[in-house]
This record gives C-alpha cells, structure tokens and sequence, in this order.
C-alpha cells in the first residue's frame, strides 16, 4: 500500500515530465526548421528554396526507408492502385506546399508569414466544406469573417508588404489545406493511417521527383551559373537533420499529449517565433500589426475550441460502446494526427 501511494505521485510526475519535454522539444524543433530555412534562403547565399526542400525530401526518403528496412518502425503498406490515385496528388501538393512555403521566405519576414499561417485551420475548413468533410455554419462564417478582418489589419501594418511574398505564402496556405482535406477524403476513408515515419517513406520520394522536375529546368542552371553562391553542405544537410528530426517528434508527440496541448504549443512556437524573427533578423512588427494578428489570433483559437470540443463529443459514443478494441479517444486522436502530423509544419508542419 505505501509503495502504491509513492509511486502514484511519482509516475504521474514522470508523465507530466515527459509529455511538457516532448512538447518543448516539438516547438524547439518546429521554431529551428523555419528560422534556419530563413537564414540559408535569406542570409547564407543560398537563395534557392527548391533545391533545400530537394535536400529535405531526399533526406528524410533515405532515412525513412533505412528506419523501416532496420525494422525500428513499421510502414503502412500500400497497394500500387492506391499509391497511384491517393499518394501522387498529395505528393504533389506537399511538394507545392514546401517550394512556395520556402519561396515565400525570400520576400516576407518570419513573422508576417507566421501571420499569415493564421488562417491556416480555416483555409482547410473552407476547403473541407468543398469536399464534403466538413459543414459549413453561421458560426464557422463568423469565425472567418474575425480571422480575416485581423489579417487585414496585420497585412495593412506590415512595413515590408511584398505581393509576390504574400501570394507564395496564400498559395502555400491553400496546398496545404487541399492536401490535408485529402488525406481525409482518400486515406482515412479507406483506414490508412500514416504515421511520420511512414509519410517519409511513401510521401517524400513522390514529393521529391515533383521537386526535383522544377529544380532541374528553373534553378540548377542558376545555380550553375551564379559565382556568389553559398553552397554550405553541413548547413544545408543539418537543416535536412532537423527537418526530419520534427517528424520523428511529432511521432513521440502524438499519443502522449491531448489535442489542447498540441493545439497551445502551436500557439506558443507562433508567437515565440515573431519574438525570435526580431530578435535575430530585426523585423519590424508595428503596434496595428500585432492588433491585427491578435484578433485573428483569437478567432483560431476559438475555432480550435469548437473543433476540439466536437471531437471530444464524437468520440464519446464509441468509447462507450466497446472499451475491449478500441481506445477511448481513438477516433479524436486519429483526426488530430492527420491534421497535425507534418502541419506547421509542414507545420508542419513545415519543413
């Protein structure tokens, strides 16, 4: 009985421990991706975003295979029919996510494109009604209307507004969104789960041969040609290293943490980031611009509410109905993985 009140304690403050650990661990990885691709893109002498995200996917498609040929993590199998008609496009869009993603860094700061990922949630709710995954309400337009006044503000305040940024970044936004719709509609319809080591398995080399298509005609010649190039291999393939490393967190990430936890790091790793995009490349974020982004701010965090809170009520019923083969939050957390696994990325899931 003694040992079973010291352990009680105890093992609830190693969870505790482990799940904030792995959680600093994500946003610590998740804030490095991006300020390192902003540094080689930006800074370094290296201004070619398709060739790094080129470096990134070939990257993580040899480490994944390695990691599932070692048998240290198993990999969806998937059919030749399927690879065709749901790995492709999503492939695609990832590979359009990233290079526009990247792109975008060469025009826009670090914390004006972290603005802008605000509306993130909403894009994929805009395009989940379209594709039927989701139901559009008054409520879900009031929300919109909220984020979108806010990032107007924000856009208004931004002392360094580039229309060819801002378009790369809005287009990376909708890839996006159109991939995780369809990983929804062509995956999880069909009850295939990818986990990140499988995403890199399957995705990234299909991502990498999109990339790798454009890199060839648009920017080898380029780089080729450029006699101010900065070609930093260890910094390039350290960026690559930490790119995949946030894949391999957001494995242990998920399961270990509930969808507010996942949902208030992303919080913190945005606004953590436009304090480190000042204090490193000295962007200006004017007094209008954080009003702006605070009201935007607060309609996705109501939006993640009412998202949360329907998920929680969705997976209720089921845990009742049989506790013997299915968890009791499953069908919550298989949403959450699909949405935020590679998100921010990618958030993100970037990369």
């Amino acid at each position: 009985m003694g040992e079973a009140r010291g352990s009680g304690p105890q093992s609830l403050g190693m969870q505790l421990a482990i799940q904030y650990g792995c959680m600093a661990l994500w946003i610590f990885l998740s804030a490095s991706v991006i300020l390192v691709n902003k540094y080689i893109l930006s800074v370094a002498g290296f201004p070619y975003p398709i060739a790094l995200t080129c470096i990134h996917m070939g990257f993580g498609s040899v480490l994944a295979f390695v990691i599932v040929k070692l048998g240290l993590a198993e990999a969806t199998p998937i059919s030749a029919d399927m690879y065709i008609s749901s790995i492709l496009p999503i492939g695609l869009l990832f590979a359009g996510t990233l290079w526009t993603s990247n792109s975008a860094y060469l025009y826009l700061s670090v914390s004006f494109i972290q603005i802008l990922k605000a509306t993130t949630p909403l894009v994929v709710f805009v395009v989940g009604c379209g594709f039927g995954t989701e139901k559009f309400t008054l409520n879900s337009l009031a929300n919109m209307v909220v984020v979108g006044v806010g990032i107007a503000i924000a856009s208004y305040g931004e002392l360094l507004f580039v229309v060819i940024g801002v378009v790369l970044q809005c287009s990376s936004i909708l890839c996006e969104s159109t991939r995780l719709t369809l990983v929804q509609v062509l995956l999880q319809k069909r009850g295939v789960k990818l986990n990140p080591v499988s995403t890199l398995y399957h995705i990234a080399p299909a991502c990498f041969v999109f990339l790798f298509l454009p890199f060839t005609y648009i920017e080898l010649p380029k780089i080729v040609s450029d006699p101010d190039v900065n070609i930093d291999v260890p910094l390039l393939f350290g960026s690559a290293g930490i790119a995949f490393a946030l894949n391999m967190s957001v494995f242990l990430l998920i399961g270990k943490t509930s969808a507010l936890t996942m949902n208030i790091a992303g919080v913190v790793k945005d606004w953590l980031l436009i304090g480190l995009s000042v204090a490193i490349f000295g962007n200006a974020v004017t007094p209008i611009q954080l009003f702006g982004y605070g009201i935007s701010f607060l309609g996705v965090c109501y939006y993640n509410y009412q998202k949360i809170s329907a998920m929680k009520t969705s997976s209720a019923p089921s845990s009742r109905a049989s506790d013997k083969e299915h968890a009791p939050s499953g069908n919550g957390e298989e949403r959450v993985e699909e949405r935020d696994n590679l998100l921010s990325k990618n958030d993100r899931g970037e990369k």
